[in-house]
């Protein structure tokens, strides 16, 4: 299991670039923008959703200010009808806790259930800042680092338009 130590080590490890930030526990973007962490501007927001059979689970990236709804999410998707999973499959599933959702998460997703979803807002700004795997940092690195390095671990992942 990656947990805070152990997924900045991979990072170095890796040879990704990165800028590692501790700060109090956050467990929203308002909490986040109010902790004055550097580089809010790459902030993410970062939803863990299932649709209503339990089969699909998606690991949605997206500007930390964007508003989408779960039924377009739904439609761009192609899915069936979404909702937010579980805090146990959260934790069973990635690891984490809620407030700690980060798509470095799918790391701890050793049966590549979850399917990352990165909006393209956040390609585009070319830089990403995500927990990582604790909610007691934030990690900024180059997004096209971050595909490579879910790519390389096994993750399914899709860069969409929401």
């Amino acid at each position: 299991m990656y947990g805070k130590a152990e997924t900045l080590q991979l990072l170095d490890q890796e040879g990704i670039v990165f800028e590692a930030y501790e700060h109090a526990a956050v467990f929203t973007v308002a909490e986040a923008i109010a902790a004055n962490i550097p580089h809010s501007e790459f902030g993410a927001k970062n939803l863990f959703l299932r649709d209503d059979k339990h089969r699909a689970y998606y690991l949605v990236v997206l500007p930390d200010q964007k508003s989408v709804s779960l039924r377009e999410i739904q439609g761009r998707l192609g899915s069936r009808r979404l909702s937010f999973a579980s805090d146990r499959d959260l934790a069973t599933m990635l690891g984490l806790i809620p407030g700690s959702v980060t798509p470095l998460g799918a790391l701890n997703d050793a049966e590549h259930r979850v399917e990352v979803i990165i909006d393209q807002e956040v390609i585009d700004a070319g830089y990403v800042a995500v927990h990582p795997c604790d909610n007691t940092a934030t990690a900024l690195l180059a997004t096209e680092d971050l595909i490579e390095l879910l790519r390389r671990h096994g993750s399914r992942l899709r860069v969409v338009t929401l």
